[in-house]
């Protein structure tokens, strides 16, 4: 304590220099248009680039992980494709020199808002309608299924969260091809509700749930997760299945946005049945 008063008394003109500096400079901001502005905009440039900087850090510390999760996605990649070629080999077809257009284009892009606490949840991708993105294309990641987009701007897009009550996906267990739909039960982050699943089926807990293929915006066979618990729904035939999610929707940082190349004619094609 006597330290301390020693070094005020030793220093009181400067820390009076600097209580005045202090008040002119807040009297100034307060009553002068241009200077207040001046000053907002340089404490804002400050900030941005501190927010700018601690993100660069958070995005360098978990690099580790991204690379794993990289790495994982890369050999399932490999395999899949060792499968395909295996498969070729062993099944040859006659093939035209022409080569279809992929059935489903997929665009990376980074989450920069997310939300899991809400009934009706959203997503913020960093890609938007001049990077191809256009609504109702699918959202996934490495894990699995992540949610639909339903709006788009020229650099960025938002979707329904796979943690909305309003999405509904088309879902088959794999094991047995039973499909129903899957929406979220609004109770937990991680886990959701497959629907329309009867009961005469033999279904178990750690059983695979993943995309079914009948709608034009996911393909067949995108991982949901894995039955963590059933029961019989009274009073009808089908399950009460609740599904837990492959997906973390807490750490969710990168994407991919999926494109089905073939949705036009798809809808095209099936909206004849409604006018017969």
């Amino acid at each position: 304590m006597r330290s301390l008063f020693r070094f005020l008394l030793r220093n009181h003109f400067l820390m009076l220099f600097l209580a005045l500096e202090a008040i002119s400079l807040a009297l100034m901001v307060s009553f002068n248009d241009y200077q207040r502005v001046t000053f907002f905009n340089s404490s804002n440039n400050i900030a941005g680039s501190v927010y700018q900087r601690f993100s660069t850090m958070d995005d360098y510390f978990s690099l580790g992980r991204t690379n794993a999760r990289l790495a994982a996605e890369n050999a399932s990649l490999r395999k899949q494709l060792q499968m395909r070629i295996m498969n070729q080999e062993k099944y040859p077809v006659n093939r035209p020199d022409t080569v279809d257009a992929p059935a489903y284009i997929f665009t990376s892009a980074k989450v920069i808002s997310n939300s899991i606490n809400k009934q009706f949840n959203y997503i913020t991708l960093n890609k938007g309608s001049r990077h191809g993105i256009k609504p109702d294309m699918g959202i996934i990641c490495s894990d699995g299924v992540v949610g639909v987009i339903t709006n788009v701007s020229a650099n960025y897009s938002t979707g329904l969260s796979l943690l909305n009550r309003r999405l509904s996906i088309p879902a088959k267990i794999t094991k047995n091809n039973y499909f129903g739909a899957l929406v979220w039960d609004t109770e937990h982050y991680n886990t959701a509700d497959l629907k329309e699943i009867p009961f005469h089926i033999i279904v178990n807990v750690g059983d695979t749930v993943v995309t079914s293929g009948y709608s034009n915006i996911f393909p067949e066979g995108i991982m949901i997760g894995t039955i963590k618990n059933f029961d019989v729904e009274s009073g009808t035939n089908f399950y009460n299945i609740k599904v837990e999610l492959s997906t973390n929707f807490k750490i969710l940082k990168y994407v991919e946005v999926v494109h089905n190349t073939k949705r036009a004619e798809l809808i095209k094609l099936e909206s004849n049945n409604i006018k017969e």
